[in-house]
């Protein structure tokens, strides 16, 4: 998606500018926006995983989940949301769609009936294998090298803390 070409602040002197340098003035130029920057790239790359994804069976959500499960499995309810930096309440409708699809199973902890393991199906397990192509076919498809998305990936991780969202 092109992004418009930037208007040119206004003159110095206009009213109620005249205060303000013209840097400062170009601060609030949409194409300028973090936040507008990273909403775009992040709906773009999880379009671009759409199709990847739809022959594994997966939304970008579910495909998430998994990726948690196939580093370590069985894990707890809140383990997984932990991970994903996403309330429990958002994970649960994830794992009955996965667990209707026959990937995972979710059962009750004995000795804590309030919390649920969430375990890989052998199907789970075997879908792993086909995902292994997902980052290579991405980076192939964004035109990215995999140090650039190492790089990219570490710049994202510092924005995250720097916001607070990481949870400990």
């Amino acid at each position: 998606m092109p992004i418009a070409t930037r208007p040119q602040p206004p003159a110095a002197g206009t009213a109620g500018t005249a205060a303000v340098p013209a840097s400062e003035q170009d601060d609030l130029l949409l194409e300028r926006q973090l936040c507008f920057a990273l909403t775009v790239a992040s709906r773009s790359v999880v379009g671009a995983y759409k199709p990847v994804l739809d022959r594994l069976g997966l939304t970008h959500p579910q495909y998430l989940v998994m990726l948690c499960l196939w580093e370590s499995s069985p894990r707890s309810v809140r383990d997984i949301s932990q991970a994903l930096l996403h309330e429990p309440a958002t994970i649960s409708p994830l794992l009955r769609r996965l667990e209707a699809a026959g990937l995972i199973t979710r059962r009750r902890v004995a000795g804590n009936e309030r919390s649920l393991a969430v375990d890989l199906t052998s199907q789970g397990a075997a879908l792993r294998q086909q995902a292994t192509a997902v980052p290579g076919t991405m980076m192939a498809k964004l035109g990215l090298s995999r140090d650039q998305v190492q790089s990219l990936h570490s710049s994202m991780m510092d924005v995250i803390a720097a916001t607070g969202s990481a949870r400990g």
